[in-house]
Order: structure tokens, then sequence, then C-alpha cells
């Protein structure tokens, strides 16, 4: 099996290394536009700290997975204490102040959240995206408001449930009520807006920004193919990123990864987490089923081929 395969086989691996991908491009954007020189050590500090957290995460997932409704649960009252209690801009509560940072813990919690709800859904961990909901309606942010009825409004199309469902309607209200607020951010440079502004400093790095934003819906693209098994997954971990981006292509908001912020980098490569270590596909998933047949196996062939995945 090759090397590009192997990558293929392991959606994990496949997004450690678009995330890696995807801040090298976001430092050549930052270079050529001139960013400060902190801006691009605070993202690639932040892209090997999550890597590091990860391999960490790996070594207690199996726990984390029987307690993910609490750890859902605790995260949301993390988000409600920012809301309540964070450093107010503009009146918006988003951040908390660390001193050297300001730190926007929705783009670092948020994400992982979401995602650990697509894969395990109970009773305590719809009331934490709930409250997550409240919670961002409170700051009030739009933008990650805008993340979590994408995710969840994507997981109730391919896996629908009741809890799906309930936690669905909340983040809706929530997402109408940061709609009726006034949002008069300005845009910060390096940060917001640049998918546009990029393309002032020249053609490369402009092109490094949106093929960075690019990268970053390759696992779920990836994974929906390749892995049949855990396509819910996948669709809402590239549904929660696409809303990211199309946040910052219309607002004032931080374009993730590509732009400065360490937040950002910390919650895609988190993110990661929930996605399988290794893919499954439908002809293996058949197998297991007893339901293989010729037609299923062709088709699938024909898919794996078509995306570039191992046959």
């Amino acid at each position: 099996m090759s090397s590009i395969d192997e990558l293929l086989r392991r959606p994990r691996r496949t997004g450690i290394a678009c995330a890696i991908g995807a801040v090298l491009l976001g430092l050549v954007y930052m270079m050529i536009a001139g960013a400060p020189t902190a801006y691009l050590v605070i993202n690639a500090g932040a892209c090997v700290l999550g890597l590091l957290i990860l391999a960490m995460l790996d070594l207690i997932v199996p726990a984390m997975r029987r307690q993910s409704g609490a750890a859902t649960f605790v995260l949301a009252l993390g988000l409600l204490a920012t809301a309540l209690l964070g450093d107010r801009v503009d009146g918006a509560a988003r951040w908390i102040d660390l001193g050297v940072l300001y730190v926007q813990p929705s783009l670092i919690l948020l994400p992982i959240m979401i995602v650990g709800f697509a894969r395990s859904r109970d009773a305590f961990s719809t009331a934490g995206l709930i409250v997550a909901a409240v919670a961002l309606a409170i700051q009030p942010d739009r933008a990650m408001a805008g993340m979590l009825t994408a995710g969840l409004a994507t997981l109730v199309i391919v896996r629908r449930d009741q809890f799906t469902v309930t936690a669905l309607f909340g983040s809706i209200i929530a997402f109408a009520a940061t709609l009726l607020q006034v949002d008069g951010l300005p845009a910060m440079p390096f940060v917001e807006q640049i998918l546009y502004s990029s393309f002032d400093n020249g053609l490369v790095a402009g092109l490094a920004v949106l093929g960075g934003s690019i990268v970053l819906v390759v696992p779920a693209i990836l994974g929906w193919v390749c892995d049949i098994e855990n396509r819910h997954t996948y669709a809402v971990f590239g549904a929660i990123w696409i809303a990211a981006i199309a946040a910052a292509a219309v607002g004032n908001y931080p374009t993730p990864v590509v732009g400065y912020s360490g937040g950002a980098v910390l919650g895609y490569v988190l993110s990661l987490t929930i996605l399988p270590t290794v893919a499954r596909s439908r002809l293996e998933t058949n197998r297991a089923s007893g339901t293989e047949n010729v037609d299923a196996k062709s088709i699938n062939q024909t898919l794996r081929l078509a995306a570039g995945c191992p046959a």
C-alpha cells in the first residue's frame, strides 16, 4: 500500500496534513502582507500545541467518549461564562484576556463540541449545545451561532433523531437572536476580510488564503467518499468549517486557520480528534453486515477510484 493510500485510509492523518498545509499557506500570506512576526509565531505555535494536545487526547479518547455528554455540557458552561464575564469590546463579549493574548474560546471549543455531538448524542450533550447556543446569542457571535446551526442542520439531514432536532431548534433561535443584534466590530488586519484583501498583496498571497481555506474541507470530502460508515461525521465536520469560511467572507469574522487567530488554529486541529482513525470502506461494511453484492462492490470501487481512495 502506497503512502498516499495509507493517508487516505486514515482520516485523522489526512486532517492533520490539511491543518499543517493550511497553517503554512496562512504564514505565506502573512509574510507577504507584512504581518507582525508575533502573528506568525502564534499561529505556528497554536498548530504545534494543537497537535501535541491531539496526541495526548488519543490516549484518553475511549474514556472521553463514555463521558462525552458531560464534557460537552462543561465546555458549554465555559462559553456561557465568557458571555457573562468575558472582556467586552464594542458591545460583544467573546474573549478572555490572558494577559498577553485575547482568546476567543468559542473558536476553540465549539468545533469539537459539534463534531463530538455528531458521533455521540444524549440528553446531556443536547443540553450542552443548547447552553452553548444561549451563550452565543448573549455574546453575540453570529458567525459561531451560524456554525452551530449549519452543523446541526446537516446532522438532521443525514442522521435525524430527537436529540439533534431539539438542539437544532435551540440553535436556530440563538442564531436569529444574533441577527437581531447590532454587530459593529470593525475588521482587524490579517484576521477578517482577508479572503478579499489578501489579493491586494499580490496573486500569491491571495491564492494562499483561498487555497488554505479550501484545504480545510478536504478531510470532509475524502471521508464522505472513502468512509461510508461515518459519513455523518464528515458531513458535519465539512459543514461547520464551510460555515466559518462563509461567515468570514460576508462579515467581519476571523478567517479560520489562514488568518491570524491561534484560537481558530487550535479549534480546527482539536476538532480532528473526533474523526475516525481508520476509514472503513463500503465493501468492508457490506462484508461485516453480510450484504455484500456485485453492484455495491462495483459502485464503491468506482467512487473510491474517482476520489483517489485506496481500492
